[in-house]
């Protein structure tokens, strides 16, 4: 392995993260005090990763301060690694442009990115987090972001740029806060393309955002976000994905809204504009207060971006559903470019919120329903041992409730069922693979 200090910006992270950027590291040095469980060699990765690596789990990595898989460089994963993000040094690994990360777990064997803390004493924001930079378009001006802090330059102009593979992967306990309202996400996807393949992977117990896309064109499929203290699910900057079967479970404890939907907030009207599609997505909130005051609202949609969003079960939000928040989002909605259909919100404050009730009523957002039983369990709602299948075929109080077909296109699949997950046990594509450890 070639571990080459990094020297950073001065940004936030940069900053913090130089702590960890000391001398190379050999992976026959002692492990860090708090890694748990040690039953096997551990590597304590720092700088870059250049040319070609195999991390395999025959080793325990961890991430001491930032690493950079660099320009032309690709990272491999073995299915059951354990990639461990040092806390004192805030450990985080930056995938920069033109570089690849392969971390290709199975289901009985999934790559997990987690805390160095004990069992038992893990916590939201223990480590950084994942970032990936890509060279697909964004509507920054001049085509080009800097990631938040400091975590690397994104966007460019071709749409198939290709960062790799992720497939049964967790990342937990991550997104370290340097100060109020400036946490690192679970996964970044910042200006990442439509080449690489995401599916099967799981953030839970994030300090931000579970999920945040920064434009690009990245398609995601079979994804979990649970138990995050921001947003879910969280877009802006003319992201134009694709996503199916996404899961949202919240936490009442700290948590925002299950969405955060933004083309430009600072230039609501640039292009590209966000505007993803989204088929089978379940959103289950969590109205006992008794866990705490926050995780309000479903989804918030503004500043400009367009949608599709259609066969959906949400329910267990404070106060409200999904709300549009501006005049620029709504002229996406009366220009017929942003879609919703084929779901249900109940169990939740104001199920329909008055910024999309005329829609729902005129049919303009067709077979939306309100206040009927979903057919989820309980399971739903349990922090521990979520379970996001319904109880029966989505056989609803108001009748049966038929999904809307995606384009058929290649990466969207047929579907028969409301919802992120399939009614029928042996199809519940969470099992085996997703944890919710509370700490």
């Amino acid at each position: 392995m070639n571990h080459v200090s990094r020297t950073l910006g001065a940004l936030a992270l940069g900053a913090a993260l130089l702590l960890g950027q000391t001398a190379p590291l050999k992976g026959d040095q002692a492990a860090p005090v708090n890694v748990p469980g040690i039953d096997k060699p551990v590597i304590v990765v720092t700088g870059e990763v250049n040319g070609s690596e195999n991390w395999t789990n025959n080793f325990y990595y961890v991430l001491r301060g930032a690493v950079f898989v660099t320009e032309g460089a690709t990272l491999n994963i073995q299915a059951g690694t354990r990639v461990i993000g040092e806390s004192g040094s805030v450990g985080t690994l930056i995938v920069l442009r033109g570089a690849r990360l392969n971390a290709i777990g199975t289901r009985e064997d999934p790559i997990v990115f987690t805390s160095d803390q004990p069992i038992g004493s893990r916590d939201r924001g223990d480590w950084g987090g994942l970032i990936i930079n890509g060279r697909a378009p964004i509507n920054v001006e001049g085509g080009e972001g800097a990631g938040e802090a400091d975590t690397g330059v994104y966007g460019g102009n071709d749409p198939n740029d290709n960062s790799g593979t992720l497939r049964y992967v967790r990342v937990e306990f991550a997104g370290v806060e340097f100060s109020p309202d400036n946490e690192l996400n679970g996964i970044a996807f910042q200006g990442v393309g439509r080449g690489g393949t995401f599916e099967f992977i799981q953030v839970h117990m994030n300090r931000d955002d579970a999920f945040e896309w920064f434009g690009g064109t990245a398609d995601i499929k079979y994804a979990v976000a649970s138990n995050a203290a921001d947003d879910s699910f969280d877009w802006t900057f003319g992201w134009t994905g694709r996503a199916q079967f996404l899961a949202v479970h919240q936490r009442g404890d700290d948590a925002d809204n299950g969405i955060e939907a933004d083309n430009n907030e600072f230039a609501n009207n640039l292009l590209p504009r966000s505007n993803p599609q989204v088929y089978n997505l379940t959103m289950c909130g969590d109205r006992d207060t008794n866990e705490g005051t926050e995780g309000v609202r479903a989804a918030n949609i503004r500043r400009g971006t367009a949608f599709t969003i259609r066969n959906f079960l949400v329910t267990g939000f404070k106060t409200n559903g999904f709300q549009i928040s501006d005049a620029n989002t709504l002229s996406q909605v009366d220009n017929g470019t942003s879609q919703l259909g084929a779901g249900v919100f109940w169990n939740i404050g104001t199920p329909v919120h008055a910024s999309i009730a005329p829609y729902v009523t005129s049919g303009r957002f067709p077979n939306v329903r309100s206040n009927v039983d979903g057919g989820l369990s309980a399971g739903c709602f349990d922090h521990g041992n979520v379970n996001f299948q319904p109880t029966s075929a989505a056989t609803l109080a108001g009748g049966q409730l038929a999904p809307i077909q995606p384009p058929n296109d290649g990466f969207f699949q047929a579907v028969t069922f409301i919802g992120a997950v399939p009614p029928a046990p042996a199809d519940d594509w969470t099992l085996g693979w997703t944890s919710y450890p509370q700490r």
